[in-house]
Protein backbone atom coordinates (compact mmCIF):
# COMPACT_ATOMS: atom_id res chain seq x y z
CA UNK A 1 0.00 0.00 0.00
CA UNK A 2 2.80 2.41 0.95
CA UNK A 3 4.74 1.61 -2.24
CA UNK A 4 1.65 2.24 -4.37
CA UNK A 5 1.08 5.51 -2.56
CA UNK A 6 4.66 6.64 -3.16
CA UNK A 7 4.27 5.92 -6.89
CA UNK A 8 1.43 8.44 -7.07
CA UNK A 9 2.61 11.52 -8.92
CA UNK A 10 0.78 13.95 -6.61
CA UNK A 11 2.31 12.30 -3.55
CA UNK A 12 5.75 12.50 -5.16
CA UNK A 13 5.27 16.17 -5.98
CA UNK A 14 4.20 16.94 -2.41
CA UNK A 15 7.15 14.98 -1.00
CA UNK A 16 9.57 16.83 -3.29
CA UNK A 17 8.14 20.19 -2.20
CA UNK A 18 8.55 19.37 1.51
CA UNK A 19 12.07 17.95 1.07
CA UNK A 20 13.11 20.89 -1.09
CA UNK A 21 11.75 23.38 1.43
CA UNK A 22 13.70 21.72 4.23
CA UNK A 23 16.94 21.52 2.23
CA UNK A 24 16.63 25.15 1.20
CA UNK A 25 16.40 26.12 4.86
CA UNK A 26 19.30 23.86 5.89
CA UNK A 27 21.63 24.92 3.08
CA UNK A 28 20.94 28.65 3.32
CA UNK A 29 21.36 28.77 7.11
CA UNK A 30 24.64 26.83 7.07
CA UNK A 31 27.88 28.80 7.23
CA UNK A 32 29.92 27.34 4.37
CA UNK A 33 33.69 27.32 3.91
CA UNK A 34 34.71 26.92 0.26
CA UNK A 35 38.16 25.47 -0.50
CA UNK A 36 39.07 25.82 -4.17
CA UNK A 37 41.92 27.33 -6.17
CA UNK A 38 41.31 30.10 -8.70
CA UNK A 39 41.79 27.92 -11.79
CA UNK A 40 39.32 25.26 -10.64
CA UNK A 41 36.80 27.90 -9.56
CA UNK A 42 36.99 29.48 -13.02
CA UNK A 43 36.04 26.09 -14.50
CA UNK A 44 33.20 25.48 -12.02
CA UNK A 45 31.68 28.90 -12.63
CA UNK A 46 32.15 28.80 -16.40
CA UNK A 47 33.90 32.16 -16.27
CA UNK A 48 36.49 31.37 -18.95
CA UNK A 49 34.37 29.25 -21.25
CA UNK A 50 35.74 25.93 -20.00
CA UNK A 51 33.56 23.17 -18.60
CA UNK A 52 33.99 19.86 -16.80
CA UNK A 53 32.45 16.66 -15.51
CA UNK A 54 32.04 17.24 -11.77
CA UNK A 55 31.99 14.14 -9.56
CA UNK A 56 31.13 13.53 -5.90
CA UNK A 57 30.00 10.53 -3.87
CA UNK A 58 26.26 9.86 -4.00
CA UNK A 59 25.94 10.39 -0.23
CA UNK A 60 26.69 14.11 -0.67
CA UNK A 61 23.91 14.75 -3.18
CA UNK A 62 21.68 16.82 -0.81
CA UNK A 63 24.52 19.22 0.04
CA UNK A 64 26.30 19.88 -3.25
CA UNK A 65 23.55 22.37 -4.17
CA UNK A 66 25.32 24.77 -1.79
CA UNK A 67 28.25 24.89 -4.22
CA UNK A 68 26.02 25.85 -7.15
CA UNK A 69 24.25 28.52 -5.17
CA UNK A 70 27.69 30.06 -4.61
CA UNK A 71 28.79 29.60 -8.24
CA UNK A 72 25.60 31.15 -9.59
CA UNK A 73 26.32 34.33 -7.66
CA UNK A 74 29.34 34.86 -9.93
CA UNK A 75 27.76 33.58 -13.11
CA UNK A 76 23.94 33.73 -13.15
CA UNK A 77 23.95 32.15 -16.63
CA UNK A 78 25.73 29.03 -15.40
CA UNK A 79 23.97 25.88 -16.67
CA UNK A 80 24.13 22.79 -14.48
CA UNK A 81 22.85 19.32 -15.33
CA UNK A 82 22.84 16.33 -12.96
CA UNK A 83 22.62 12.71 -14.07
CA UNK A 84 19.91 10.80 -12.20
CA UNK A 85 18.49 7.28 -12.41
CA UNK A 86 15.24 6.24 -14.10
CA UNK A 87 14.08 4.81 -10.78
CA UNK A 88 11.38 6.47 -8.68
CA UNK A 89 14.08 7.88 -6.37
CA UNK A 90 15.67 9.59 -9.36
CA UNK A 91 12.41 11.26 -10.31
CA UNK A 92 12.02 12.49 -6.75
CA UNK A 93 15.53 13.95 -6.79
CA UNK A 94 14.77 15.69 -10.08
CA UNK A 95 11.65 17.27 -8.59
CA UNK A 96 13.56 18.43 -5.51
CA UNK A 97 16.51 20.10 -7.25
CA UNK A 98 14.38 21.76 -9.91
CA UNK A 99 13.58 24.52 -7.38
CA UNK A 100 17.21 25.72 -7.71
CA UNK A 101 17.16 25.74 -11.51
CA UNK A 102 19.20 22.53 -11.81
CA UNK A 103 18.28 20.35 -14.79
CA UNK A 104 18.55 16.56 -14.91
CA UNK A 105 19.54 13.91 -17.43
CA UNK A 106 18.27 10.37 -16.99
CA UNK A 107 20.95 7.70 -17.03
CA UNK A 108 23.55 5.87 -14.98
CA UNK A 109 27.25 6.38 -14.33
CA UNK A 110 27.68 2.65 -14.87
CA UNK A 111 25.89 2.67 -18.24
CA UNK A 112 26.96 5.96 -19.78
CA UNK A 113 29.00 5.07 -22.82
CA UNK A 114 27.65 1.53 -23.16
CA UNK A 115 25.72 0.31 -26.16
CA UNK A 116 22.34 -0.15 -24.44
CA UNK A 117 19.64 2.22 -25.64
CA UNK A 118 19.31 4.16 -22.38
CA UNK A 119 23.04 4.51 -21.80
CA UNK A 120 23.72 5.61 -25.38
CA UNK A 121 20.96 8.23 -25.25
CA UNK A 122 22.27 9.58 -21.94
CA UNK A 123 25.79 9.75 -23.35
CA UNK A 124 24.63 11.73 -26.40
CA UNK A 125 22.68 14.15 -24.22
CA UNK A 126 25.59 14.71 -21.84
CA UNK A 127 28.09 15.20 -24.66
CA UNK A 128 25.82 17.78 -26.25
CA UNK A 129 25.50 19.64 -22.95
CA UNK A 130 29.25 19.71 -22.34
CA UNK A 131 29.90 20.94 -25.87
CA UNK A 132 27.39 23.74 -25.33
CA UNK A 133 29.29 24.90 -22.25
CA UNK A 134 27.13 23.36 -19.50
CA UNK A 135 28.54 21.76 -16.37
CA UNK A 136 27.62 18.10 -15.95
CA UNK A 137 27.66 16.37 -12.56
CA UNK A 138 27.76 12.63 -11.98
CA UNK A 139 27.82 10.55 -8.80
CA UNK A 140 30.32 7.87 -9.90
CA UNK A 141 29.02 5.31 -7.39
CA UNK A 142 25.35 5.93 -8.16
CA UNK A 143 22.54 5.48 -8.49
CA UNK A 144 22.47 2.11 -6.72
CA UNK A 145 26.03 1.50 -5.53
CA UNK A 146 28.16 -0.18 -4.38
CA UNK A 147 28.98 2.73 -2.08
CA UNK A 148 32.16 4.61 -2.99
CA UNK A 149 33.01 2.32 -5.90
CA UNK A 150 33.69 4.35 -9.06
CA UNK A 151 31.84 3.27 -12.20
CA UNK A 152 33.50 4.03 -15.57
CA UNK A 153 30.90 6.41 -17.01
CA UNK A 154 32.29 9.72 -15.74
CA UNK A 155 35.79 9.13 -17.16
CA UNK A 156 34.41 7.81 -20.47
CA UNK A 157 32.25 10.90 -20.85
CA UNK A 158 35.09 13.30 -20.00
CA UNK A 159 37.40 11.56 -22.49
CA UNK A 160 34.88 11.81 -25.32
CA UNK A 161 34.08 15.44 -24.55
CA UNK A 162 37.72 16.46 -24.08
CA UNK A 163 37.09 17.97 -20.65
CA UNK A 164 38.57 17.26 -17.20
CA UNK A 165 36.94 15.61 -14.19
CA UNK A 166 36.69 17.80 -11.07
CA UNK A 167 36.27 15.91 -7.75
CA UNK A 168 34.28 17.47 -4.91
CA UNK A 169 33.64 16.55 -1.28
CA UNK A 170 31.21 18.14 1.16
CA UNK A 171 30.72 17.91 4.92
CA UNK A 172 28.35 19.56 7.35
CA UNK A 173 27.94 19.60 11.10
CA UNK A 174 25.50 18.89 12.58
CA UNK A 175 24.14 16.34 10.13
CA UNK A 176 22.44 12.97 10.06
CA UNK A 177 23.25 9.81 8.11
CA UNK A 178 20.28 8.08 6.50
CA UNK A 179 19.85 4.31 6.59
CA UNK A 180 20.35 3.97 2.84
CA UNK A 181 22.84 2.07 0.69
CA UNK A 182 25.07 5.16 0.44
CA UNK A 183 24.55 6.36 4.05
CA UNK A 184 23.41 9.70 2.63
CA UNK A 185 24.33 12.75 4.67
CA UNK A 186 21.46 15.08 5.51
CA UNK A 187 22.42 18.58 6.71
CA UNK A 188 20.67 20.12 9.70
CA UNK A 189 19.82 23.85 9.77
CA UNK A 190 22.12 26.51 11.23
CA UNK A 191 25.23 24.35 10.95
CA UNK A 192 28.74 24.82 9.60
CA UNK A 193 29.94 23.17 6.43
CA UNK A 194 32.90 22.69 4.15
CA UNK A 195 33.01 22.34 0.35
CA UNK A 196 36.33 21.04 -0.97
CA UNK A 197 37.10 21.09 -4.70
CA UNK A 198 40.05 19.09 -5.99
CA UNK A 199 42.25 19.93 -8.93
CA UNK A 200 40.89 18.94 -12.36
CA UNK A 201 41.90 15.46 -13.51
CA UNK A 202 42.85 15.36 -17.19
CA UNK A 203 41.25 12.44 -19.04
CA UNK A 204 42.88 11.56 -22.39
CA UNK A 205 40.73 10.05 -25.12
CA UNK A 206 43.12 7.12 -25.33
CA UNK A 207 43.93 5.53 -21.99
CA UNK A 208 41.02 7.05 -20.06
CA UNK A 209 40.95 3.95 -17.84
CA UNK A 210 44.08 5.13 -16.03
CA UNK A 211 42.44 8.49 -15.32
CA UNK A 212 39.30 6.73 -14.10
CA UNK A 213 41.38 4.91 -11.49
CA UNK A 214 42.39 8.30 -10.04
CA UNK A 215 38.85 9.48 -9.32
CA UNK A 216 38.11 7.36 -6.25
CA UNK A 217 41.40 8.17 -4.48
CA UNK A 218 40.93 11.87 -5.28
CA UNK A 219 37.46 11.87 -3.71
CA UNK A 220 38.70 9.98 -0.65
CA UNK A 221 41.65 12.37 -0.26
CA UNK A 222 39.24 15.32 -0.16
CA UNK A 223 37.36 13.57 2.64
CA UNK A 224 40.58 13.14 4.60
CA UNK A 225 41.31 16.87 4.13
CA UNK A 226 38.08 17.84 5.89
CA UNK A 227 39.14 20.73 8.16
CA UNK A 228 36.03 20.51 10.28
CA UNK A 229 33.17 22.99 10.42
CA UNK A 230 33.69 26.58 9.37
CA UNK A 231 34.25 29.05 12.21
Amino acid sequence: MLKRLLRNRLVQAASAWVIGLYLDLALRTTRWRLQVDDETWAVLTGRDGRTAVVVFWHEYLPMVTALWLRARRENPRLALHVMISRHRDGRLIADVIRRWGIATVTGSSARAGKSDKGGAAALRNLLGLLRSGAIVTITPDGPRGPRRVVQPGSARLAALAGVPVVPIAVSCRPSRRLDSWDRMMLPLPFGRGSIRCGRPIAVPRQGWEAASALIGPALDALDRDDPGPAR
